[in-house]
């Protein structure tokens, strides 16, 4: 493992992008925006110029990380002699679909195919390549550099060989990897989105208003955010994605998404990266200003 490609240039993209280079890994950075290559590289580069401050890497690390990392907006230039390739775009399942088939008909036979999804069946991306044995699930969590877990999904037909070399390849880039099998939601979102959803069901039926809800997990269950807030963190279209692939995947109605989610999510009022959630957010950052009006 040395040649890693990324597609997709948005946050967790240009986050796993960052953790390869930095462990010594030539990167390919794909999308098909140029313009989004070069906010990835500049937020790369912001990330670095924080930890070269904190003295967590030196300056010559930096410049070495950057060297390893390349962009482009040609799928088939960008993956060409990957041993891995790593697909992170939005989280939908026919865009994934589609990746995949490309990829297949375009990587070395040698090449291994992983999906950061969130909640999407592995055994099904698997399905549409000739190389199910050789796709896998990495589901990096976010902020990338600094979050340790890398969930490593087994899909239905995944080797026993890549499995293992992705675990390894992992803990290669300090990461603690943990296998699981190939279920919706796997294990990190199977017990957080239900958590999340309860969440906004206890805004939605009056039982609190946002800021209390979110003091309540802080102070009582030792959470370091909030339900409500992690939820605009990750993204309230995520959150909806996932809870609509529990509800179908298992047919369970505790899965069904809340109603004020789905509102949410019609009108545009994703969360951070929208300016607008179940908070507001300073334009341009993730930082907390004032809480909707919501009671």
């Amino acid at each position: 493992m040395k040649n890693i490609a990324v597609i997709g240039a948005g946050t967790m993209g240009n986050g796993i992008a960052h953790t390869f280079a930095q462990f010594g890994f030539e990167v390919s950075l794909i999308d098909i925006s140029a313009e989004a290559l070069e906010r990835a590289v500049a937020t790369i580069t912001k990330n670095l110029d924080r930890m070269v401050a904190k003295e967590k890497i030196s300056a010559s690390e930096k410049e070495a990380t950057l060297a390893r990392l390349k962009t482009n907006t040609d799928l088939a230039a960008g993956v060409k002699g990957a041993d891995l390739v790593v697909e992170a775009a939005t989280e939908n399942i026919d865009i994934k679909l589609k990746i995949f088939q490309q990829l297949d008909e375009i990587c070395d036979d040698k090449t291994i195919l992983a999906s950061n999804t969130s909640s999407i069946s592995i055994t099904k991306i698997g399905s549409v390549t000739k190389r199910p044995e050789k796709v896998i699930g990495m589901h990096f969590m976010n902020p990338v550099p600094v979050m340790k877990l890398v969930e490593i999904i087994r899909g239905y037909a995944t080797s026993n060989e890549v499995t293992d070399l992705i675990m390894e390849t992992s803990k290669k880039l300090s990461k603690v990897p943990v296998e699981v099998n190939d279920y919706p939601g796997f294990v990190a979102n199977r017990i957080l989105m239900p958590m999340i959803n309860e969440a906004i069901y206890t805004l939605y039926e009056g039982v609190a208003g946002v800021e209390e809800i979110d003091t309540v997990m802080k102070l009582g269950m030792a959470h370091p955010m909030g339900p409500l807030q992690l939820a605009d963190f990750i993204g309230l279209d995520v959150c909806l994605s996932i809870l609509q692939v529990l509800y179908e995947g298992f047919g369970n109605p505790k899965y069904a998404p809340c109603p004020l989610l789905v509102n949410m999510v019609t009108a545009k009022k994703l969360g951070a990266k929208s300016g607008e959630g179940f908070y507001t957010y300073t334009p341009g950052s993730k930082d907390l200003v004032v809480s909707s009006n919501f009671k």
